[in-house]
């Protein structure tokens, strides 16, 4: 059977003081993510390309208009989704942005985390297990973006592998 996995993005969008990236606590009743906190993003729309996803995507969940992005990496979830479906989602670093972030969006509050946090320094944050891996490479020094595969069976990751 051919790979026709769903396309998104998940961006990590940076505080101003470098030290902090916003997440949203993801508390909507029914939803895959419900108790864990996730960056944010969505699904690729048929007329549109992934600069201009993460940009209306952002829009739509924080309000905010992105002026600077790096792409990090790329990452495919075979058998990710609710229904066992397959993603590919790219990652992405938000420099810098305008706009005021609200409190909360529909999916839940939004909070800027330490990026210590998110990298498993300190109290754990409940998130994806699968997420603590590319978040080292994420938010590290070197420049080139990596692209990882990470399986999922009946929602746990079953193994992680990239190449940069």
């Amino acid at each position: 059977m051919p790979y026709a996995p769903i396309i998104g993005v998940l961006g990590y969008v940076l505080h101003p003081d470098g030290e902090r990236a916003l997440m949203v606590f993801r508390s909507r009743d029914g939803d895959l993510h419900q108790g864990k906190y996730n960056g944010l993003g969505g699904k690729l729309e048929n007329d549109e390309d992934v600069i201009g996803c993460l940009h209306r995507e952002l829009m739509e969940e924080a309000g905010i208009t992105v002026t600077a992005e790096r792409l990090r990496g790329t990452i495919s979830w075979p058998g990710f989704g609710a229904g066992g479906e397959d993603w590919f989602g790219f990652i992405f670093i938000v420099d810098a942005f305008t706009g005021t972030v609200p409190e909360r969006n529909d999916d839940g509050p939004l909070d800027w985390l330490p990026i210590n946090r998110l990298l498993g320094r300190g109290e754990p944050l409940p998130m994806w297990p699968g997420d603590r891996h590319f978040l080292q490479l994420v938010f590290d020094d070197d420049p080139r973006p990596f692209h990882g595969v990470m399986p999922y069976v009946d929602g746990v990751a079953t193994g992680w592998s990239y190449r940069r």
